[in-house]
Parts: structure tokens; C-alpha cells; sequence
């Protein structure tokens, strides 16, 4: 198929004017001017004809299919069995893919469903972006979310589960370095949750196989021992303690020497955080993130979809929060596609427009570089090569 735009967005922050995007298969055979790309295509080629902008799908760094984003989606989960639960998480996935997100990194579900789904979508069997799998997330016993089956205690059960996930086929593997406000009775945020030498078993085992490892935390100490362990991705990382919030810049210039990344998982309706918190402790914690920003840490466009408030189609809204600390549209843009790709190990295969990466496209209204708002005007999703319809985004 040809599709022509007339913008497409090829580098950070760069469109080609009036260009032209050739796809042979799942994947991307040539990108260039539409005169050049024309030519060389045959008249029986199927175009798709389109003067908007055309930019490389969205990623989603961190969502959990399992959980309905409700008001309590843990009863909900607890509630549900694994043949509804599966059938949501189906619908769920295509809520997301429809609103621009054609990968997305889930951090933790039950039973192994989430690697039951992206088998479906990877057949074509089932709609939705490609997913990449935590599968069951280690947490300690009674610790954070510890419901999702994921209980492990010493380091020979912490070894024996990730080994598991990874043979489920997990691309990723969880661990909850702290507790966290979503598990009812459970360790508070800022706790801790693993030893240090318990976190260096997992990254170790991980790493072996090559998969990397992301660390939900929200401690300081927590986000400490991550880092000092070798993580890949801080989840969260919102540096509480139980009396407020120690943001550390010997530990932020490790993370930058360490080339680790920094997922905040933005809830969609960040705003609503000052009611939550308070106006003054909310705009602390808005201003942790722009410290690390303005540090030079490597951060990636999450939006913890399925926990409370957190839909399925918010990840335009959550990035609003990017723009809200004064980052560039570029900067942003460049969070949920290219440097989220290159955080979840996949660079060299999506999260650009290029040729050899993956056919995955979101053709918009407007101009995104000009008005991130732009994001939600979907035209049409392609997702390695097959083309969806759009829904309306409203959340």
C-alpha cells in the first residue's frame, strides 16, 4: 500500500512535506517525497490518499489490561474469571490501538492472560497494538498487588518466577521494588518491598536471558536500591518517603549514567492530582519531573491504564502533563514514540518512520508539532501494515 500525507513526521521534531510511506507487508519499504515514492510504485498498488500528518504510531509504556480502569478494579478484577477477564482485556486492547497506540508495554496481569492476548493480536486473530508482557510481576507476600499471583520471598522464588515469566514469554519482566496506593492493607508507597540482593537476582536472571527489568517504585529508598541494582525502567519513580518527598541527584545523575529510563505513568487526568493531594504537595511532585527533565534523565510516555481513573484511550491527555512543565510538542511526541521504543528494546523495529521498522502509522488532523490536541483528531490506525478505524477519544 502508498500512503501519502502531507506532512510525515521522519525524525524528532522534522516532517517531509507532501510525502509518501510505501508498505510491503507488516512492514515500512520506503519513505520519501510522494513524487519519487509515486513513481516507483505499480498502478495496481492500493494507495491511501491523505493531507493531514502521518506519524509513527504511539506507545504506551505502561498499562495493565487486566484491570477495567474503574472505581475499583481490583474487586473488579477479583470478580471477574479468566474467560471474562480475557474477553475485556480483548476490548480493551482495541480501545487503545483505536486511539493511536499501536505498542504497548503491560506491566502486570493474571494467569498470563496478557500473553494469551498478544498472541491473538500478533495472528491477527484479535485488534490491537502489539504488546509487550510482564506477565505475572514479583511482589512480596501480601505486598503490592500481590492478588495478581506474583508472591515470592528469597531469592530462589524470585529466580524461579522470573524464569517462568520468561518462558511464558515475557519481554519484560516486573518487579514491585515498593509498595503502592492501589493494594488495599498492603505495604504504603514509599516501602520498600525487596532486599538488595534480592532486586540484583532478578535483574540478574532477567539480563541472562536478555529481557530487561522495570521497577515499580515509589520510595526514594526503593527507587535507590533499583537503580543501584541495574534496572532498566523506574516505573512511577515520585521519590516519597513517609514524610513527604527526597529527591536525590546523586541517584538521578546514576540514572542518567546508567541509561536508565524513567516511566512517570501519568494518570490521563493529571489534574485532578491537586484535589488529591493538595496543591502544594501535587506541584512538588509535578516539579520532580521536570527536575529530572531538566537533569537530562531519559523519561517515556506511560499512563498505568486500567488503574483508577486511568482509561484505555487517555495517553493524548496524559501527555498534556509534558506540555503542562514546559516541554516542546517534539520532546513529547518523541516520549511516545521513538524514545519509548528504544526504553521497551524495540528502536530498531517501530516508533519511527523508516524503512525495515514496522508498518505502524497514525494519520491525524492538524498539526501535533504545532498542537499536541492534534493527536486526538484520528483519521486512521495502522498497525504493521493493516489499517483500522478510528474512535473518538473522549476521556
Amino acid at each position: 500500500m502508498l500512503i501519502t500525507g502531507g506532512r510525515v513526521l521522519v525524525d524528532s521534531g522534522t516532517y517531509l512535506q507532501d510525502g509518501a510511506i510505501l508498505i510491503q507487508g507488516d512492514s515500512i519499504a520506503a519513505v520519501g517525497p510522494r513524487e519519487k515514492i509515486a513513481e516507483q510504485v505499480d498502478a495496481d498498488v492500493p494507495r491511501f490518499a491523505f493531507e493531514g500528518t502521518v506519524l509513527p504510531g504511539l506507545i504506551d509504556a505502561h498499562v495493565h489490561l487486566a484491570f477495567d480502569g474503574g472505581p475499583d478494579p481490583v474487586s473488579t478484577l477479583q470478580n471477574s474469571t479468566d474467560d471474562v477477564l480475557l474477553d475485556d482485556m480483548r476490548r480493551r486492547a482495541e480501545q487503545l490501538l483505536l486511539s493511536g497506540v499501536t505498542t504497548a508495554r503491560d506491566l502486570g496481569d493474571r494467569s498470563g492472560l496478557v500473553l494469551r492476548l498478544a498472541a491473538e493480536i500478533t495472528a491477527h486473530r484479535t485488534p490491537g497494538p502489539m504488546i509487550i508482557s510482564a506477565g505475572t510481576p514479583l511482589t512480596t507476600p501480601g505486598g503490592h498487588c500481590h492478588f495478581l499471583g506474583g508472591e515470592v520471598s528469597g531469592e530462589a522464588e524470585i529466580r524461579d518466577l522470573v524464569r517462568r515469566n520468561l518462558e511464558s514469554g515475557a519481554g519484560v519482566i516486573k518487579i514491585m521494588a515498593t509498595g503502592g496506593g492501589l493494594t488495599k492493607g498492603g505495604p504504603k508507597s514509599n516501602e520498600s518491598q525487596f532486599s538488595a540482593e534480592e532486586l540484583a537476582a532478578v535483574v540478574d536472571e532477567a539480563h541472562t536471558a536478555g529481557v530487561p527489568v522495570a521497577a515499580h517504585a515509589h520510595g526514594s529508598d526503593g527507587i535507590t536500591a533499583a537503580v543501584e541494582a541495574g534496572v532498566d525502567t523506574i516505573e512511577h519513580c515520585t521519590w516519597m518517603t513517609d514524610g513527604g518527598l527526597d529527591f536525590r541527584p546523586h541517584v538521578v545523575q546514576q540514572i542518567i549514567d546508567k541509561a536508565i529510563t524513567v516511566c512517570p505513568a501519568v494518570s490521563p487526568h493529571w489534574q485532578m492530582l491537586p484535589k488529591l493531594f493538595g496543591e502544594e504537595r501535587a506541584a512538588a511532585m509535578f516539579d520532580l519531573v521536570r527536575r529530572m527533565a531538566d537533569a537530562g534523565v531519559r523519561l517515556v510516555a506511560g499512563t498505568d491504564a486500567g488503574v483508577q481513573r486511568a482509561g484505555f484511550s487517555g495517553l493524548v491527555s496524559a501527555l498534556s502533563f509534558y506540555s503542562h512543565l514546559g516541554m516542546s510538542n517534539g520532546t513529547i511526541i518523541d516520549m511516545a514514540t521513538s524514545e519509548a521504543a528504544r526504553a521497551l528494546g524495540l528502536g530498531a523495529t517501530t516508533g519511527r518512520i523508516a524503512p525495515g521498522h514496522r508498518a505502524d502509522l497514525l494519520l491525524v488532523d492538524g498539526d501535533p508539532l504545532a498542537n499536541l490536541d492534534a493527536l486526538k483528531d484520528v483519521r486512521a490506525v495502522f498497525a504493521a501494515g493493516l489499517r483500522h478505524e478510528p474512535i473518538a477519544t473522549a476521556e
